[in-house]
C-alpha cells in the first residue's frame, strides 16, 4: 500500500535505487541543511567526547570537523533531491581524514568509529525531528523506515570508502618507507658516507647496540620466511628487528642482541628448524655500528653461500664462524677445485671408498699422527689404522706428512661442500 508522498510499507524493489521519497523527510533534510554547521559542530562535540585523539590533537580535530560537515551535507543533499543512494562517494574531507588517520596509525575500527558515533548521533536527532513533523503512527514508521534504508546505506557506502582510502594509504606509506628504508640500507651496504643518526631514524633501528645481521633462505612457501625469523630473533633474546625482502625467496635482517646471554647454536637452530622446516638461515658475527652493521651482513651472505655450494637441505643453520675457513678458501672455487685434485689426487673421487679414507684422514691430522688416539676416535684396530693410512697415501701419491696444511685444507673442503669441489662438481 502506499501512503502519500510515495512512500511504501514494503520498502522498495530489490534492484530499485534507494531515494527518499517522503516530502516531510526532503522538508527536513532542507531545514537542517540551512543550519548545517551548528548541527555538525555539536555531532563533533559528541565524537570528540568519545575519541581522545580528536581531542589531543589540533589538526585532527580539524579534519573531523570538516568530515562531519561534509558527510552529513552531501548525504541531506542526496536526501533532499531525491539522489539515489548507490551514487554516494566519500566527500573530500572524509578521504582526506582516513588519510590522516593512516598517517597516524588508527585502525580501520578506530575509524570507522567516527562514523558510527555521527551516525549515532544524527539518527537519534533525526528520530525526534521527524516525530515532531510526522503525527500519524503509521506514517511516521514508513518515513523513518525510508530515511533508516537511506541513511544507514549512505553511511555504509561512505565507511566502505573510507575504509579503502585508509588501507590505500597505509599501504603507500609503507611503500615508500620501505624504499626509504632500502635505500639507507644500501648506502651502508656500499660503504657510502651515511650519517648515523639520520640512518637510525630512518631505519627504526640502534645501530650503536650489538647487532647480528642474518639471512633466510627458502625453495619453498615464502610465507615461512617470517616464520623462520621470529623464531631466530626469539631465540636470539633479540629485540624488534629490522627485516628486508629480497625478492620472494629471501629474508634479509638484523637484530640487536645482548651479548651477555650468548644463545646456544644447536638450540636456535632447533627452534629456527621447527618453526620454519623448510628454511636455510645463515647469521653474521655479533657487531656495531655502521661497519658491524655491513660486516654481519657481509659475513650472513657469504654463510649462505657456504650452504648454497654445500648442497644442503633445508633446515639449515648456519653461523659464519663455523664456515669462516670454508668461505676463505672456496672464495675462487676454480683454484679451490684444483686444490682438492692436486692434494687429494685419487682420493678425490666421489665414491664410499675415497669417502672412508678421506674421513679417516682428517682424523689422523686431527690427532697429529697419533694412530693410537685415531684408533680410538674410529674404533679401529691399530693395524687397520696402519693399512687404511697406506692407502691413503697410496691414492694421494704422497705421504701425509708432505703439504700437510694444503693436505687438510683439501680434505676441509671436501667435507664441507662435496660435489661443487670433487671431480663431480
Amino acid at each position: 500500500m502506499d501512503y502519500r508522498g510515495g512512500v511504501a510499507d514494503d520498502g522498495p524493489a530489490p534492484n530499485r535505487p534507494r531515494t527518499v521519497e517522503s516530502v516531510e523527510a526532503r522538508r527536513l533534510a532542507e531545514r537542517l541543511g540551512g543550519s548545517l554547521l551548528p548541527f555538525a559542530e555539536e555531532m563533533f562535540e559528541v565524537i570528540a567526547g568519545e575519541i581522545e585523539e580528536v581531542r589531543s590533537d589540533q589538526e585532527t580535530a580539524a579534519l573531523t570537523l570538516a568530515s562531519c560537515v561534509s558527510t552529513v551535507e552531501t548525504g541531506l543533499t542526496m536526501l533532499r533531491h531525491g539522489i539515489p543512494v548507490e551514487r554516494a562517494e566519500a566527500p573530500v574531507a572524509a578521504l582526506e581524514h582516513a588519510r590522516h588517520m593512516a598517517a597516524r596509525g588508527m585502525s580501520i575500527d578506530s575509524t570507522l568509529r567516527f562514523y558510527r558515533l555521527g551516525h549515532a548521533f544524527f539518527w537519534e536527532w533525526w528520530i525526534a525531528a521527524v516525530s515532531d513533523e510526522v503525527d500519524d503512527a503509521k506514517r511516521l514508521a514508513a518515513v523513518l523506515a525510508e530515511t533508516a534504508r537511506f541513511s544507514f546505506a549512505y553511511t555504509d557506502a561512505v565507511s566502505a570508502e573510507v575504509s579503502a582510502e585508509l588501507l590505500a594509504e597505509r599501504d603507500r606509506r609503507q611503500r615508500r618507507i620501505a624504499a626509504m628504508r632500502e635505500d639507507v640500507v644500501a648506502e651502508i651496504l656500499a660503504g657510502e658516507a651515511v650519517d648515523a643518526a639520520t640512518a637510525e631514524r630512518t631505519l627504526g633501528f640502534s645501530l650503536d647496540r650489538p647487532l647480528l645481521a642474518f639471512l633466510c633462505r627458502t625453495e619453498g612457501d615464502p610465507g615461512t620466511l617470517e616464520s623462520a625469523a621470529a623464531a631466530l630473533v626469539a631465540a636470539l633474546g633479540g629485540e624488534r628487528p629490522l627485516l628486508l625482502a629480497q625478492g620472494v625467496d629471501a629474508l634479509l635482517g638484523w637484530v640487536s642482541v645482548a651479548v651477555s646471554k650468548t644463545a646456544d647454536p644447536a638450540a636456535v637452530a632447533a627452534a629456527t628448524a621447527e618453526a620454519a622446516p623448510g628454511v636455510h638461515v645463515a647469521v653474521g658475527s655479533v657487531s656495531s655500528g655502521l661497519d658491524g652493521f655491513r660486516s654481519s651482513h657481509d659475513q650472513a651472505v657469504r654463510a649462505q653461500r657456504v650452504v648454497s655450494l654445500a648442497g644442503h637441505r633445508a633446515p639449515s643453520f648456519t653461523r659464519f664462524e663455523d664456515v669462516a675457513l670454508v668461505d676463505l678458501l672456496s672464495t675462487d672455487l676454480s683454484s679451490a677445485r684444483a686444490l682438492v685434485a692436486r692434494e687429494l689426487g685419487a682420493l678425490a673421487e666421489d665414491d664410499e671408498r675415497s669417502a672412508v679414507l678421506r674421513d679417516f684422514l682428517r682424523a689422523y691430522l686431527a690427532a697429529n699422527g697419533n694412530q693410537t688416539a685415531v684408533a680410538a676416535a674410529l674404533g679401529l684396530h691399530r693395524n687397520t689404522v696402519r693399512q687404511r693410512l697406506a692407502r691413503a697415501e697410496e691414492l694421494r701419491g704422497s705421504a701425509v706428512t708432505q703439504r700437510t696444511s694444503e693436505l687438510f685444507a683439501a680434505l676441509l673442503l671436501v667435507d664441507a661442500l662435496g660435489d661443487s669441489v670433487l671431480g663431480s662438481g
